[in-house]
């Protein structure tokens, strides 16, 4: 019967004084990322120990059980036990006793507070960082509200004013005039005029002035607001106010000495100047014409004349700073620009610069200041912007830069009606020459290839490198039909000619898939994927070819996906079944080995074949789950089959590159031990891929097997790039020959000759050989001839159900 406790919205559950869990609601099984309550209850031992991240939570959540008989409110940091994540929990929990008050379980609910306890811990500490933050700056930080007719009222006041009034925050914010009362006597109509004034337009205000501490102590400070808000309690502004002092003196000493302050800033390396603005004149310092390679004895007599050697392109922002700097709207004058030397070149300079003379109108009279040369910090910036933007081997546009271009195309097009077209484009077996010859080979393909596809372009169309092997194309009118499959043969030619590597003759081919805006797709995501599933299907179809998008590719994608999420539930619904063929001893007709092949029986679809859904599962990951399935269920068969049909049988497992790289799975090895087997009843299958890719992890994985006694069989041999290199590196138990070489056997077949070599190479090398796709007599006969020592393949059976292999070889 359900009852409120299933329907709850948080999470509830039921469990033993020892923490096994009884029962749980469809909220806490979510939470704790399993599919049902079932497999909640099956995978938790302990949820109290296995639950929190602190281990003195339990112990304090069982001494107030003890105590209380009950929780309340009880905060904690928990792993949501499947998936390891961690979160916070609010739990309330009681004693359930029955009649007699014996405890029974303990019941209780946990609802997931991650969010709000993030989100408080955040604003207390972003709380705390303000106020250290503020207690840091110079000066003091300030908000004040101006109430209409009424005095100005402190909203917020900094530790500074300790230091800059000897003053504590507190007595400001009970008494706004404290601080008014401290401005000198001379300065107060100016100071109050210009508040005024920033309260009227609401504008940035700035002023310099005097004020005189209570042991007449005078200093002279900066005080700088800006407008907040304005509503009916007033208006709202955000301030501070700087000790300014020291640089006050600082200036008067300067004005009243050039020879010091043309020294000091002369020692900095940089080019001074000296502005007497109304008077038209401008003077220029040693260092400051050196840098720009003008000889000594050049004058500019006239300040307008520098403005002919600034970039045309910067004049105007420069004036600008210049004029906003001189009407007080910015408190300091900088500007960066470009400066035309004596042998024609630009050098990027940051100019800054101060007024230390103004007229009683407060215009000014006389400015100082100096250039810095910032060359190699725009150079810089400017190879940032590169890399940003383009691919540092080929010099091809990236990811991002093509988004923006073909956003542009589909712009364009939409004015002009007509079709732009996206090419993917991915080299055929250069991983197999990047790991044979190296990476420094490859990159000289790479680039290579990218000036190959440039070559067949319009100068306005656009390569990019989206990585690794794969180039997109971008052409922003896309021709007729005809003329745009020509173009495409023309650039899977250029890519097959041989690529002169060094030393080194390549060859490689290309895939290419094609998307059209806007007959395909109309947005820019949607253009990448279906070119994309072209380029799959061409890759699919044999490779150096290309495809068009089509609507049935889409719905190919579509049934992936669905695929891909029932595949998710197929496991825990038992809709797989491992079915056995027979591996035959070829001399003998004895069997006493078979491969274990997996088959998925989907309750709608029917039977899904194997090369359906083997490539998503190893996509998403779920192979790995499936995978130890097909392991442990073959290795209770071999158990099984080593009591009823032969003490020696073998079962041949396939294991996926992907399960290698799961490393935190139980050794196979140690399986098998506590079954009471010996290693060498399980056979692990696996593909040249895995050895081409294989990494320290997965080579440690490989001997493991070999240590625990288990036997390694190469699937497909033959089919790969340099299987042989591998055959020494590796050891191989086994080599399965391809049924693509089994297939045309007949007398005086070259395949018949490369399955002897085959056979002979590894019996030389101590392996023994099984050969696929044995489906007729003379095939057999041709195998045993050659001295193959297994056969599997139609001719003796096909994969059968665990009884049906029984049934056909008991006795």
């Amino acid at each position: 019967m359900t009852t409120l406790f299933d329907f709850l919205p948080i999470g509830a559950y039921q469990s033993t004084e020892s923490g096994q869990m009884l029962r749980a609601n469809a909220t806490l099984v979510r939470l704790n990322g399993y599919a049902s309550e079932a497999d909640l209850i099956a995978g938790v031992n302990d949820i109290a120990q296995e639950w929190y991240v602190d281990p003195a939570r339990r112990e304090a959540f069982r001494t107030l059980m003890e105590r209380d008989g009950r929780v309340v409110n009880f905060v904690s940091e928990v792993f949501w036990h499947k998936s390891r994540r961690r979160g916070w929990i609010r739990e309330n929990a009681h004693l359930v006793r029955d009649a007699q008050g014996k405890a029974l379980y303990y019941e209780g609910t946990v609802e997931d507070i991650t969010e709000t306890f993030v989100s408080q811990q955040t604003l207390a500490a972003s709380e705390s960082l303000l106020r250290e933050m503020a207690s840091q700056v110079p000066g003091m930080l300030y908000r004040i509200l101006y109430p209409p007719g009424r005095t100005a009222e402190f909203i917020f006041v900094s530790s500074g004013v300790r230091a800059l009034y000897h003053i504590e925050p507190d007595e400001v914010m009970a008494d706004g005039n404290i601080l008014r009362a401290c401005r000198h006597p001379e300065d107060r109509v100016r100071v109050e005029q210009v508040v005024a004034q920033a309260l009227r337009d609401k504008s940035p205000m700035d002023i310099e002035f005097r004020i005189v501490l209570n042991d007449g102590t005078v200093k002279w400070v900066q005080m700088a607001s800006s407008f907040v808000s304005d509503g009916p309690e007033g208006q709202v502004r955000n301030g501070i106010v700087l000790d300014i002092t020291g640089r006050k003196y600082a200036d008067a000493e300067l004005r009243d000495s050039e020879a010091r302050w043309k020294l000091a800033l002369e020692s900095t390396g940089d080019g001074v100047w000296d502005w007497h603005i109304q008077a038209g004149r401008e003077y220029y310092s040693r260092r400051y014409k050196e840098m720009y390679g003008y000889s000594q004895d050049k004058v500019w007599e006239q300040s307008d004349e520098y403005h002919d050697i600034v970039h045309p392109d910067d004049k105007a922002q420069l004036i600008r700073d210049q004029q906003a700097y001189f009407k007080h709207e910015t408190p300091t004058y900088s500007n960066e620009h470009r400066v035309r030397c004596a042998d024609g070149s630009w050098k990027w300079v940051l100019t800054r610069g101060m007024v230390i003379e103004w007229d009683v109108q407060g215009k000014p009279v006389r400015m100082i200041g100096t250039h810095t040369d910032i060359s190699n910090r725009k150079d810089a910036e400017a190879t940032v912007w590169r890399q940003a933007h383009f691919d540092p081997l080929t010099g091809l546009p990236n990811r991002r830069t093509l988004r923006e271009r073909l956003q542009t195309a589909i712009q364009r097009s939409q004015k002009n009606d007509h079709s732009v077209a996206v090419l993917f484009i991915d080299l055929d077996h250069f991983k197999e020459v990047n790991d044979t010859l190296g990476h420094d080979k490859g990159d000289m393909l790479l680039v290579e290839a990218a000036q190959r596809i440039l070559q067949s372009l319009d100068p306005m169309d656009t390569v990019a490198r989206m990585g690794g092997d794969e180039f997109t194309v971008l052409l922003n009118t896309a021709p007729a039909q005809d003329a745009l499959e020509a173009l495409l043969q023309g650039i899977l030619d250029r890519l097959s000619a041989v690529f002169q590597l060094g030393t080194e003759q390549v060859f490689v081919s290309a895939s290419m898939g094609i998307a059209l805006y806007p007959q395909d797709a109309t947005v820019v995501e949607d253009l990448f994927k279906h070119a994309d599933q072209a380029l799959y299907v061409a890759k699919g179809a044999g490779r150096n070819r290309y495809s068009f998008f089509t609507p049935e590719l889409q719905e190919a994608a579509q049934t992936r996906l669905r695929l891909a999420a029932d595949l998710r539930l197929a496991l825990g619904a038992e809709q797989f079944e491992v079915m056995y063929q027979p591996i035959v001893q070829l001399a003998s007709g004895v069997v006493h080995k078979a491969e274990a092949l997996l088959r998925w029986h989907h309750p709608q679809r029917g039977l899904v074949r194997p090369s359906e859904f083997i490539g998503i599962a190893e996509s998403n990951g779920l192979i790995v789950e499936i995978g130890e399935w097909v392991f442990r269920t073959s290795a209770t068969q071999v158990q099984h089959w080593r009591a009823t049909l032969h003490p020696d049988f073998q079962i041949s497992v396939n294991k996926s590159p992907v399960q290698f790289q799961a490393t935190n799975r139980k050794p196979w090895g140690d399986v098998l031990r506590q079954l009471g087997l010996p290693g060498n009843s399980i056979t692990v299958e696996i593909t040249e891929g895995l050895l081409l890719e294989a990494s320290s992890g997965t080579l440690a994985q490989l001997q493991d097997l070999a240590n625990a006694g288990m036997k390694v069989s190469l699937d497909d041999f033959g089919t790969g790039y340099s299987s042989l290199t591998y055959l020494q590196r590796f050891a191989i138990d086994y080599i399965k020959i391809d049924q693509s070489f089994v297939r045309n056997l007949h007398v005086g077949a070259t395949d018949l000759a490369l399955c002897k070599a085959i056979i002979v190479m590894a019996h030389e090398l101590g392996m023994k050989v099984v050969a696929e796709g044995v489906d007729t007599t003379e095939q057999r006969d041709l195998l045993v001839g050659a001295g193959c020592d297994y056969g599997q393949g139609y001719l003796f059976a096909r994969p059968m159900s665990a009884n049906d292999f029984e049934r056909a070889w008991a006795g």
